[in-house]
Parts: structure tokens; C-alpha cells; sequence
């Protein structure tokens, strides 16, 4: 029997979709939660009796479908049944209707119990480097609060100031030791000097999430970085037997019992990029125990809660099996592309292009922290927009940097597209890539944007490829500069 829905986030590339729950489902959840936890024990012990869990959790009312029936997003369902007394944050602060208030309560009450933290992180890598960049510029503030034992004025939410009342008290050593901590020139191992008793960071750091990995080993410095499950809002996948193996090579093996999985094949018809092999119509799905090693598939779920058949949309490809069980490694989403005539640029290829082209940033000390692309119709031919974020290492400012360097990005781009793009390119069927730099908190004015639609911070990811036109003006509104590829690819 239907008991609630679940929303998805919308931000993968769509709409926010209701997904049915039943009692059954909620049942294979729990015994989820139970088997996730086990590989992370083999190599970290039983966090839950070495101290707390130090996670930036978000969730959002339930609301009330026209049927009668709540509906949730995954993390307010799954933030509802945590124990208290394992996490350093107050339900009070994960509840809090305005995100900003919410992340500072929660740092505070962090920093606070920092000597009883053992785990930090997020649902996913996103959130946990959003809590970093906003300690780098409150933390200050948080140590004036900690010293005096008093709530900042701004944060007004009555819930998260009773919540700190049964919290704080005055603790001027404290705070004195965490200043000179921040105080410093660099943040390379910030997250181990803070929380000195943590043991990884939690938090899914596959698919489009790889991209932050390489800022988030930057401040946790020799922490391993546990990517533990695949979940989807459709149906629970999978979990990482092997915690401490490197983001790029996390494997998730499949849970039989969870769901009724199949495999739509695709084929890598480039070698570069994903594509459908046929159409879906003449294309026989593939069962869990019949997947080959090396080969993708689009995944297809049959839930007990009543989803018959659905196609998630991802791409995974099977890296192996552990004993019968397949394992796979996430690809990319399969509807991601960019697109001006018939060329297909997939989520993997924009993201092995923007990898090549940022590697010229980093000798000069600058960091490329978030993009997303668009492809601009507007004038003929069309041509790929990005989107970056650029951050200065130790004090620089994006404005220091050479607009040569950007064109040569421009062109590193280019460069490292596929086949398909380069010839449409040399034949003028599609105009000169561009990259126009957004000033810095431009991709959280893009984020407070989707969560207020809806959207629960703790399950946001951010777009690689912008389809809403108010995200687009959002973006397009803070521009502070635009270089284009001098010439076609060779």
C-alpha cells in the first residue's frame, strides 16, 4: 500500500519527479543503512561509539500531495530518523528554512564538539566544499561566537536560537585555538587541523561530483575521501566495498535484493563519449547476472513501490564482480549533452575537455571551482557556452589573470573534444567554443536559486548543462568576462 511519496531534486536534468513508498520499500532502507555501514567498519571501526558525526544535513517540510499523501525529498525522509546524540547538529539546524542560517548553526555546533568528532562530510561533495568555503569567510565570526557564548544577531530563526541556548557557553580558549588555526596563509589540511580526531570524509564523490574532489583533498590533506553508496531517487543501487580506494576508482556493487535491476546496452561509438546503440524498442534488456565486464549500460529499475521498467538515466559500466555480483562504476548521466546539429557532447567528454583545459590555470595560481555550459542558439552557427568560477590561490584575484590564458583554455577545449566536434568545427557547423568567467558566489546564487524551487540543499547538484532560462540569466548576469577560440581544433 502507497504511504508517502519521495521528490527528486529536479537538478540532474529535469523536473522534480514523485516517487511512490510503500512499507515494503521503507524496509529495504533500513536494511541498507545497515549493510552501507559495514565496509567503512572493517577499516574505521564503529563510529558510532568513537564520537560524532560531524555532517552538514538540509531537508525541507513535507508537503501535501492533492491525493492527501506527504511527500518528502529523500534526505528531510531519511534526516527524520537519525539519532541525535550521534551528530554534532540539532535537528533544529537541519530543519531551518533558510539554508545560510542553517549552515553557520551547524558549523558552530561542529566547531564546538570538534574534540568529539570522528567523521565529517555530506550527502554529496558539493555540500561538503560549499561548508568549506563558507567557514573561510565567517570563521572569524564563528570565533567571536564561541568566545562570548553567544548567537550571532543575524541568525533569526527561534528554533536554531534554542537550539544554541542549551549549547552555548562562553569559551575563550576554544576559540582562541580555532582563530589561530584559520589564521593562517594557507588551508591545505584545514579539515584535519579543526577536527584533529576525524577519520574520512563522507560524502558521494563519483559522477559529476569527481570534479570537487580535487579541492576537497586539498583542505582534508591525507584523509581518505569514502564514497560509500549509489542511490538514485528511483531506487536504492549499490554500496563501495572498498572505502578507501581513490574517487576515481570507487566501484559500487549491486544489491539484488533492493530493486529488480536491467540493463539498457549502449555503446561507445567514438571512444569518447556515450551513445544509445539503438532504439529502445528493438533493444533487449539485459539482466543483473548477465552484464558483461567493460561494457555500458543505461540502468532500468522495478521497484516494489510500483515503478515498472523505469530508466534512470545514468550510464554505468561494469568493472567487475565480486564474487557473482556485478560492480560498476558510475559514467555519466545519459541525457546530459550538448548539442548544436546532431554532434552529442556527453557529460564525460565536457568534463575530460574542462579537466585538460584547466590544468593551464593551476601553474599560475589560479583554481577553476565550479562551471556549467549551454549551447547558444541565438546565432548561426551555434556554439558551447561555459560557465567558470575562478578562484585565486593565496590572495590573487581572478582579474590578475591573463586573457591570453583563457583563450588558450578556449582552445585546450576544443582541443580535447571529440572527433565529431572537431570536424563540425573545421566545417563552420559549429561557431568558436566560449567561456565566460562569472564573478565568485555566482554558482551559489545559482544554487539559492534551485532550492528555492523546491529543491533540498542536501540532494542539490549542480547542472553541468543549463536548460532553464531564469538559471541561465542568473548566470549570465554576473559576467565578468568572455574569450573565445581563436581557431578551429586541428
Amino acid at each position: 500500500m502507497l504511504s508517502k511519496f519521495k521528490t527528486s531534486s529536479g537538478t540532474s536534468g529535469g523536473q522534480p519527479k514523485l516517487m511512490p513508498v510503500t512499507a515494503q520499500y521503507n524496509k529495504k532502507g533500513e536494511l541498507f543503512d545497515s549493510l552501507k555501514q559495514s565496509p567503512a567498519m572493517r577499516h574505521f571501526g564503529d563510529i558510532n561509539q568513537a564520537g560524532k558525526r560531524m555532517e552538514l544535513m538540509f531537508a525541507r517540510p513535507e508537503i501535501e500531495t492533492p491525493s492527501g499523501l506527504k511527500a518528502a525529498t529523500v534526505s528531510t525522509s531519511k534526516f527524520t530518523t537519525i539519532l541525535p546524540e550521534l551528530y554534532t547538529s540539532p535537528i533544529e539546524t537541519i530543519f531551518c528554512p533558510d539554508p545560510n542560517q542553517g549552515l553557520y548553526c551547524q558549523l558552530l555546533f561542529g566547531l564546538i564538539q570538534r574534540d568529539e568528532v570522528v567523521t565529517v562530510g555530506s550527502l554529496f561533495a558539493s555540500t561538503v566544499l560549499r561548508g568549506i568555503k563558507f567557514l573561510e569567510n565567517h570563521w572569524q565570526e564563528l570565533c567571536y561566537d564561541i568566545k562570548t557564548g553567544r548567537l550571532s544577531d543575524w541568525i533569526t530563526d527561534s528554533r536554531c536560537r534554542n537550539a544554541a541556548s542549551l549549547i552555548m557557553k562562553p569559551n575563550p580558549e576554544q576559540a582562541d585555538l580555532i582563530e589561530n588555526i584559520c589564521n593562517c596563509k594557507s588551508w591545505e589540511g584545514i579539515i584535519r587541523k579543526l577536527w584533529p580526531k576525524a577519520r574520512y570524509i563522507g560524502c558521494i564523490c563519483t559522477g559529476a561530483m569527481g570534479q570537487y574532489t580535487t579541492e576537497i583533498e586539498f583542505y582534508c590533506r591525507g584523509l581518505p575521501l569514502v564514497s560509500d553508496l549509489y542511490a538514485c531517487s528511483e531506487a536504492i543501487c549499490g554500496i563501495n566495498l572498498e572505502p578507501l580506494c581513490k574517487p576515481s576508482d570507487v566501484s559500487y556493487t549491486f544489491l539484488p535484493n533492493m530493486a529488480y535491476f536491467e540493463f539498457l546496452p549502449v555503446k561507445n561509438e567514438r571512444h569518447e563519449s556515450i551513445e544509445m546503440k539503438c532504439n529502445d524498442e528493438d533493444t533487449e534488456l539485459v539482466d543483473l547476472v548477465n552484464v558483461k565486464v567493460g561494457q555500458c549500460y543505461e540502468l532500468v529499475v522495478s521497484t516494489c513501490a510500483g515503478l515498472y521498467r523505469y530508466k534512470v538515466g545514468d550510464v554505468l559500466m561494469v568493472s567487475g564482480f565480486y564474487n557473482n555480483t556485478p560492480q560498476f562504476q558510475f559514467v555519466e548521466r545519459q541525457n546530459v549533452i550538448l548539442n548544436v546539429d546532431h554532434e552529442k557532447t556527453s557529460e564525460t567528454d565536457l568534463f575530460k575537455a574542462v579537466t585538460e583545459a584547466k590544468a593551464l590555470l593551476d601553474p599560475l595560481g589560479f583554481i577553476l571551482t565550479e562551471y556549467t555550459s549551454y549551447v547558444d542558439t541565438s546565432s548561426v552557427p551555434g556554439h558551447y557556452v561555459l560557465f567558470w568560477e575562478i578562484q585565486g590561490k593565496e590572495g590573487k584575484h581572478c582579474k590578475e589573470l591573463d586573457p591570453k590564458i583563457m583563450v588558450e583554455c578556449c582552445s585546450r577545449m576544443e582541443e580535447s573534444l571529440h572527433y565529431t566536434y572537431k570536424i563540425y568545427r573545421k566545417r563552420n557547423i559549429i561557431a568558436a567554443l566560449e567561456i565566460r568567467v562569472v564573478k565568485q558566489g555566482s554558482f551559489k546564487a545559482l544554487m539559492d536559486y534551485f532550492v528555492s524551487k523546491g529543491t533540498s540543499l542536501s540532494q542539490y547538484k549542480k547542472p553541468n548543462c543549463i536548460k532553464s532560462e531564469e538559471a541561465l540569466k542568473i548566470l549570465d548576469s554576473r559576467v565578468i568576462g568572455k574569450y573565445f577560440s581563436p581557431k578551429s581544433p586541428l
